[in-house]
């Protein structure tokens, strides 16, 4: 416990056992051994009776005032470390060279700890000490593991490593959160919000000022990304340099070539819109990447890969397909249209870049713009003739039908193109949005074969179902079930869990809006097999636990009306077909 004073020229406990060893008169040894080494102040030893009259032993007024004397050291350290003198620093290795002997010493540690904190550079040999010794490293301030981390990528691998874990866990946890709602869904919390994150925090207190931590971070981003092809990796590359913008750390920001376009782009997320003068800003950045830079895409294409930034994407195309529409332009004639085209696919080609080294801007498939839009348009325009058709005096009406065909380019673009598969999911979602029951009937069997399965995505899934409950009274009808269970989500939920998780997370929230017969059917065919993992079968397990309190229950109580209702826009048709809304 007192390893060290003997360096130090002081005496300890074993000196003093050898004192009375070797003594003859105890009590004058013990009298000497107390002068010698208790508080050198001449006028405290006449005061030091009065606490033995008062019976207060020795130890405890000495360490009363050895407490007092570490504080105010403590303090002083910290007054030097920030002021102005030249010669701070060195006055400041001076005392870690006097008190880092001591630094086992539990009363002693704390200051060792902080002159080593407020020391911009500790001497490498002390680093090395405080390394080698579990305990130490333990207790050690950030700032002084970020000088060992520096030169040490591995330990410092190990201190971020659960840390990324957590957020993936996070971030996952979130997709399959038991609440399903329009309005609070994975995309609901504004980009400074998700900065406040416990990781995001941690993560960015880890790197301090330090570009090579913060180099170390990324590259660790990069790695896992390849490996796991997990999109979230993306939204933690984003999120952590705009958490060391929201700090002004200058030094990390001047010279991450992403920033200004991750800043414009993060202002773009919070509006949930890319308007024309951010767009003009973006292409600048996108344009500006110089000959022998090439590599910056590969970081560009990360941030724009992150989901905040596609949903942000594909949302601003959606309304700009509607501008169009109510322009009666053609896509190809907007260049801000094609710029969100190409934002998308220099996204969705992230994890090639990355993984060939290839640092190349991706083509977009003209046919895209072409073929697959004008198609997606003519989907819209069907929808808006048969709803004004609809809407006209019983003697005006045609026999018209609601359309049920798609046209070929569209149903084969979802299956050979991630650009427009991506943007179709998004339309599903804006019509399901806007309650059009008969559109989503029309579009969902489209989604049974999506390219790379982009339709069973937890992500899709999760806004998917969101969505559904603002149609949570169409689930009574047998159409509308065999569309949504048997058209769409049961075609692969035996052979993807997530989309087994998905489907019980809905039936936990709609259960009592399903026909009963038709619940009972689902019930079956959603019996975990015995393999499942433990999510799933505890999702079934509430889900029947439910059905059986709902067939026990004698009479259902009235329900109170939905939340939602009134909450969202109500679609006035215009007066022209022109101005159609998507």
């Amino acid at each position: 416990m007192f390893a060290g004073l003997p360096e130090l020229g002081i005496s300890n406990g074993e000196d003093l056992k050898e004192t009375l060893t070797n003594c003859t008169e105890p009590l004058k040894a013990i009298d000497q051994f107390q002068t010698e080494n208790g508080i050198l102040l001449p006028t405290l030893q006449s005061a030091l009776p009065f606490l033995d009259l008062h019976g207060t032993p020795r130890l405890e007024f000495h360490q009363s005032v050895f407490d007092e004397l570490r504080d105010k050291l403590m303090e002083r350290v910290a007054v030097i470390a920030e002021g102005k003198d030249a010669d701070r620093y060195s006055k400041l290795e001076e005392l870690l060279e006097k008190s880092f002997p001591l630094v086992k010493m539990p009363s002693i540690q704390p200051v060792v700890m902080q002159v080593m904190k407020h020391l911009p550079k500790v001497p490498e040999k002390k680093l090395k000490q405080v390394m080698a010794d579990k305990e130490l490293y333990k207790v050690c301030a950030v700032e002084v593991k970020r000088q060992i981390w520096q030169d040490n990528q591995a330990l410092f691998g190990d201190e971020v490593s659960p840390l990324l874990k957590q957020y993936i866990v996070e971030k996952e946890a979130a997709l399959f959160s038991s609440e399903l709602s329009v309005l609070h869904s994975f995309f609901s919390p504004s980009p400074k919000m998700r900065r406040q994150g416990e990781v995001v925090l941690r993560l960015t207190q880890m790197i301090g000022k330090s570009v090579k931590l913060y180099d170390m971070v990324l590259q660790f981003l990069r790695t896992l990304f390849l490996r796991t092809r997990n999109v979230h990796y993306c939204t933690l590359r984003a999120e952590l340099l705009m958490s060391l913008h929201d700090l002004d750390v200058s030094e990390i920001c001047s010279v991450d070539p992403c920033h200004k376009f991750t800043w414009c782009l993060d202002a773009c997320i919070r509006e949930k819109f890319v308007d024309a003068k951010r767009a003009r800003e973006l292409q600048g950045f996108l344009d500006g990447v110089k000959k022998g830079q090439e590599q910056v895409l590969g970081d560009l294409s990360m941030i724009l890969c992150d989901p905040f930034a596609s949903n942000t994407l594909v949302l601003s195309t959606v309304r700009n397909l509607q501008e169009l529409l109510g322009q009666d332009a053609l896509p190809r004639d907007s260049p801000d249209l094609l710029l969100l085209l190409r934002m998308l696919c220099l996204g969705q080609g992230a994890w090639d870049m990355i993984d060939s080294q290839v640092f190349k801007e991706p083509r977009l498939d003209l046919e895209v713009v072409t073929r697959f839009l004008p198609a997606m348009m003519s989907v819209v325009v069907d929808d808006y003739t048969f709803t004004v058709e609809q809407r006209l005096p019983t003697e005006e009406k045609s026999s018209l039908t609601y359309p049920t065909a798609l046209p070929e380019a569209y149903t084969k673009f979802l299956q050979e193109n991630r650009v427009a598969c991506e943007m179709g999911l998004y339309y599903v979602l804006h019509i399901t949005k806007q309650r059009n029951k008969n559109a989503l009937q029309r579009l969902l069997p489209a989604l049974a074969e999506t390219h790379n399965d982009m339709a069973l995505g937890d992500i899709f899934l999760h806004l998917f179902t969101g969505h559904l409950t603002l149609l949570s009274d169409d689930f009574g009808t047998e159409e509308f079930c065999n569309a949504v269970f048997d058209g769409f989500l049961l075609t692969s939920f035996s052979s993807k869990e997530n989309v087994h998780r998905h489907i019980l997370r809905l039936l936990l929230h709609l259960h009592h809006k399903v026909l009963p017969s038709r619940l009972e059917t689902l019930l079956k065919a959603l019996e975990p097999p015995k393999q499942s993992s433990e999510p799933v079968r505890e999702l079934y397990a509430q889900l029947a636990e439910k059905l059986d309190a709902q067939k026990k229950s004698p009479a259902p109580a009235p329900e109170a009306p939905s939340l939602d209702l009134g909450l969202h826009p109500v679609s006035v048709p215009p007066a022209g077909p022109g101005a159609a809304p998507l």
